[in-house]
């Protein structure tokens, strides 16, 4: 394939809910456009797309994959994204790369849960965007109805380009709009109906430019190539959202889509790539010329058991050639390159060099991996990182074996590296290995690929809370330690007392002691028990914050006083004082914004309250509702199964840390009983 210049690039992402026939439309596209020599099938397996062993067994897309064909001179990037939001990770990082959308939507089904995600993420981004209503064979599917939906999602910019003729079984065909193809098999009032979509078309288009506006309005019409040269200007400004009727499975429609894509914006039209200087952080605006300094950004990273890791890129400016080299801004290194590719699937095809606007990948980097920004070293330029929502379920992981145990951090390391919606860490209150994700299905996934591909195996489980420990009250204690052993011996006397502090202010100590009756060194070492006793908490095992220690007296013995001597006296003497200062545990509280249906609504809401969540909010929608609340931790690392049952499946949610809150006394009884008699058993073991 040769070189394409900026103009002649399209890179589209394919969104849709799961399940709306997105890779069997790709498989077409490919087909069609002579990428491929015939479609695969989901069914059997062999699409281009889905090539990972646990989407070829649950035939479903987990991962984005990139695709390239060239038609009528123009060269498209298509990623094909999955629909499940348990793998919006790659989602999000397809649509950081893309210039536009094709939005596929079921036929039978309209615009449903993860289609209504697709466009809050396309109208955050400003992205253009067409609509493929795919399953135009199938029964009970309904245009009208979808076109009713997406008005009410989308408004009035939502126009026909390409129209059905028949529906179900008698689905036979389209009508484009565009250029009237098709339009004489129509009759009587389908054909009055074609020609009022018609006019809706031109509106739109009219709208994108100024003269035709005013020619529109006084005459109330336009010459066709008046409306196809401004055709591709109003999608690019957002005035029109072309529509394209359609049967992936047979074809139908998958032409009028290839002719489409040619009119989407090309990476040239949508203007400089905001970034940052690598030198001084200042903003700075690049621009898709070839003969511009080198400057891409990775927005994927595949680990295969043959190639290794390859890493996928797009190209914001300059040009890159096979047998070359750059410089990995973000980390600081430069990387050789053998051979340059485009990608796909997971084939790779050599090429000897990409421009600015196009999307290719290296194999066998050493020190690159996904959100890198590479360039030159004289002029660095650091692009955005991909921002992504916060897990919204958990796992502890343990290894089954020693041989796992010696794996486990190679293999987690590899699977994070491909997915930045999959984190990996070892929570330090808690000592537990925590796997966290977008969902059950997105952990379970990664859980097996742990497995299948490193051959690690690992017991899970619910992780453990971060409770916190703190006081309500004041207390004082003093405390004398004396040890006679033979030998020397030890003795400290520390007095001190303890007071809250406000939320999240941590630890303060200070020293009142006056006329040296502790010494300034042994003073220190106060510090060092008390804090001591700090990590190891006093109720419940969990770490102390928000207390103030003042030690204010003690006293030494000229021989015996050491730094171990007061560091046990200071910890026993403040943990004297907690037990008086009315303590009490805190648990995390996260902030949840759920995407729900109206009809669902009573229920979530219901089941928050028995999870002692609070409503802060509504925020109306087309169809769909906004609701936002704050629940604890506790109650929400396996809320994401139980969402589903309310919902049907089709509720999703987002959630973030908000703060620290006191855990309900019947509660916080339980928790600190559950932890004495872990402690028993630890010492029966």
């Amino acid at each position: 394939m040769a070189d394409f210049d900026a103009k002649n690039i399209r890179n589209i992402v394919v969104m849709g809910h799961s399940g709306c026939g997105k890779t069997t439309l790709v498989e077409q596209i490919l087909s069609h456009s002579g990428a491929i020599p015939k479609p695969g099938s989901v069914d059997e397996g062999n699409t281009v797309s889905d090539f990972n062993p646990d989407e070829i067994e649950r035939k479903i897309s987990i991962n984005s994959s990139v695709c390239n064909f060239a038609y009528q001179g123009v060269k498209v990037n298509i990623i094909d994204t999955p629909g499940y939001s348990d793998f919006v990770g790659e989602v999000l990082a397809g649509l950081d790369v893309a210039d536009s959308a094709i939005v596929v939507i079921n036929a039978t089904g309209g615009v449903e849960t993860g289609t209504n995600q697709a466009f809050k993420f396309l109208k955050e981004r400003n992205l253009p965007f067409a609509v493929f209503v795919n399953k135009m064979d199938k029964e009970h599917a309904d245009f009208s109805k979808c076109m009713d939906d997406l008005g009410k999602f989308l408004g009035k910019n939502c126009v026909v380009l390409g129209y059905p003729v028949g529906r179900e079984s008698s689905f036979k065909g389209v009508v484009n709009l565009l250029t009237k193809d098709g339009l004489d098999s129509l009759q009587g009032q389908e054909k009055e109906r074609v020609l009022k979509e018609s006019q809706a078309l031109v509106e739109g288009v009219a709208e994108s430019d100024d003269t035709l506006l005013e020619k529109y309005l006084e005459t109330g019409e336009l010459s066709s190539d008046e409306v196809k040269g401004a055709f591709a200007k109003s999608i690019r400004e957002g005035k029109i959202i072309p529509v394209i009727a359609g049967a992936a499975s047979s074809a139908i429609g998958v032409k009028d889509l290839l002719e489409l894509m040619n009119r989407m914006p090309s990476a040239e039209d949508v203007g400089p790539k905001k970034a940052k200087s690598g030198r001084d952080e200042s903003d700075v605006e690049i621009s898709p010329a070839k003969d511009a300094p080198f400057a891409a950004h990775v927005f994927k990273t595949i680990s295969d058991p043959y190639v290794g890791q390859i890493t996928i890129f797009r190209i914001y400016s300059g040009a890159l050639k096979a047998n070359s080299s750059f410089y990995n801004v973000t980390k600081g290194a430069r990387e050789k390159i053998s051979q340059l590719s485009t990608i796909e699937g997971k084939q790779l095809k050599s090429v000897e060099s990409l421009n600015a606007g196009d999307i290719g990948c290296v194999t066998k980097l050493k020190n690159t991996s996904t959100c890198d920004s590479l360039g030159e070293e004289k002029n660095p330029i650091v692009f955005p990182p991909i921002v992504l929502p916060e897990p919204v379920m958990s796992f502890s992981v343990k290894p089954k074996s020693r041989s796992d145990e010696d794996k486990i951090s190679s293999a987690l390391h590899k699977l994070t590296a491909e997915d930045l919606a999959f984190k990996a860490e070892r929570d330090s209150q808690t000592k537990e290995l925590i796997v966290s994700g977008m969902g059950d299905l997105h952990l379970n996934t990664s859980i097996k690929r742990l497995k299948a591909r490193y051959g690690v195996g690992v017991d899970i489980g619910t992780p453990k809370v971060a409770y916190k420990e703190t006081i309500t009250g004041k207390g004082d204690a003093q405390y004398r330690h004396k040890k006679q052993s033979g030998g020397a011996g030890q003795f400290a006397e520390v007095w001190l007392r303890i007071e809250p502090m406000e939320r999240g202010s941590g630890f303060e100590f200070v020293d009142e002691v006056v006329g040296g009756a502790i010494p300034a060194q042994f003073v220190m070492s106060c510090e060092k028990g008390i804090k001591k006793a700090l990590e190891q908490g006093i109720i419940a095992g969990y770490q102390v914050v928000d207390v103030r220690t003042t030690v204010y007296d003690g006293k030494t013995h000229p021989v015996d006083s050491k730094d171990i001597a007061f560091q046990i006296a200071a910890r026993n003497a403040f943990k004297e004082a907690f037990n008086k200062a009315k303590p009490v545990l805190l648990e995390p509280i996260m902030e949840v914004e759920f995407t729900i249906s109206e009809e669902h609504m009573g229920g979530v809401t219901g089941s928050l309250n028995s999870r002692r969540g609070r409503v802060l909010g509504m925020e109306p929608g087309a169809g769909l509702q906004i609701l936002r609340a704050q629940v604890p931790l506790e109650e929400m690392y396996k809320y994401v199964n139980e969402l589903k049952s309310i919902t049907a499946g089709r509720g999703t949610y987002t959630m973030h840390f908000s703060h620290y809150e006191q855990v309900p006394a019947n509660i916080a009884q339980n928790i600190i009983q559950k932890a004495k008699d872990s402690k028993v058993e630890e010492k029966e073991e």
